[in-house]
């Protein structure tokens, strides 16, 4: 392998951030429900170059530690050799980074990848959008993209109430959880996304969560489950789902949930940012923004592993609206507050997501992988308030416009 990128590693490896937990472990127990899925390598409209771009004297956070300034190549699309011509960059006075994640999103159009790819997201894994047809639209682009397409609810939640909501988004009992996977996988989906709410009338209730998890299983797919409270996250967790986004308003996460995920090798996507919003939005007796960032604290604490996404959406009239892209930067300083470190932080939006969600190709800056970079100002791991400060972006090796 070409030796493009050197330097002394100067900071804590990430199995000393999992409490008790080897990195191993961690995605042995994330990864084994990854065997058999499918992964989906979309095209990104971009000019047709073979000159290089060689980045010098540049701090690279790798997506696991900061190493000591060193040179890093853009060949093309990937991270990989220099070629005989090129531009070189000087990158003394940043700090390199793995193009970011935003696991939680919705998309629109267009402008919401726009403002994402400006505020240095390459990858945004969006849960819920539809039709088909859209999805396939937004793909191909920057950021690239992974899409749930339609979720799965109960006819008596809010979510059911959703102006365009698609007919074959409710489900009613645990035989349809088969034939609406199946579809979604037709459709292109990438993972299945589930809506648990409170146990209630015409919600999707443990068996019917239970068989799509199964299904979603089956069909070499993750399930992501929408939980927002105690009693809709103890259903989501029980049923064995892949991935858990948001955390609870309305109370902690007891210490046997949070136990059960660890066990079950189990994900969480908090989505702070949206937690906070809709605090401030709706403010509901007896839910309090505190809860959430206490059981990030709880789940962060017992080795779950935390993913930064934002719910961020641009949906007209929405109760509690989140932007795209620069919601992400608070998303990180809220889970710093929280109680990760700065380098967790920055795990939590490169390398985790990435191996999470089978994205191999992508979330480390490694020779062979997607040219995904971010190059910022500052040192995000001394105030990670720096990654707002981004002087270039490149996706796919394509040098993003600002």
């Amino acid at each position: 392998m070409p030796r493009t990128m050197t330097g002394k590693k100067l900071e804590t490896p990430i199995k000393q951030i999992l409490p008790g937990r080897p990195v191993s472990e961690v995605i042995s127990a994330v990864g084994h429900r990854l065997r058999g899925c499918r992964r989906v390598h979309t095209t990104i409209d971009r000019r047709e170059h073979d000159m290089t771009t060689t980045l010098r004297n540049v701090r690279v956070f790798d997506g696991d530690r900061l190493l000591e300034p060193g040179t890093v190549v853009i060949d093309g699309a990937l991270i990989g050799n220099p070629g005989p011509e090129g531009t070189d960059v000087d990158g003394r006075s940043g700090v390199l980074l793995p193009g970011l994640f935003d696991a939680h999103v919705h998309l629109l159009g267009p402008d919401d990848l726009d403002r994402l790819a400006a505020s240095g997201v390459t990858t945004a894994l969006d849960m819920a959008c539809w039709p088909p047809p859209h999805v396939d639209a937004l793909r191909g682009r920057v950021p690239d993209i992974r899409s749930a397409g339609t979720p799965a609810i109960g006819a008596g939640g809010p979510h059911a109430r959703m102006p365009g909501m698609p007919a074959d988004a409710i489900l009613s009992a645990p035989e349809e959880a088969e034939p609406f996977v199946a579809k979604r996988v037709a459709e292109g989906s990438d993972y299945i996304k589930i809506v648990a709410e409170r146990p209630g009338p015409d919600m999707l209730d443990q068996a019917t969560v239970d068989a799509l998890v199964a299904a979603a299983r089956a069909h070499g797919k993750l399930s992501v489950a929408h939980a927002s409270s105690v009693a809709a996250y103890r259903t989501a967790v029980q049923a064995g789902v892949d991935v858990v986004t948001h955390v609870p308003l309305d109370g902690v996460l007891d210490d046997e949930t949070v136990a059960r995920m660890v066990a079950e090798g189990q994900v969480a996507v908090p989505t702070l940012s949206m937690m906070e919003a809709t605090v401030r939005g709706r403010g509901r007796p007896g839910e309090a923004y505190e809860n959430a960032r206490d059981s990030v604290a709880a789940l962060h604490a017992a080795g779950v592993p935390v993913l930064a996404g934002t719910d961020a959406n641009s949906a007209p009239g929405s109760p509690s609206p989140v932007s795209h892209g620069d919601s992400l930067h608070h998303e990180l300083a809220l889970l710093v507050e929280a109680g990760l470190s700065t380098v967790e932080a920055l795990r939590s939006a490169t390398s985790l997501p990435a191996r999470c969600f089978g994205l191999g190709d992508r979330g480390s800056i490694t020779p062979g992988l997607r040219a995904d970079l971010v190059l910022v100002t500052g040192d995000p791991l001394a105030d990670i308030a720096a990654t707002r400060s981004i002087e270039r972006i490149w996706c796919a090796g394509v040098d993003v416009t600002r």
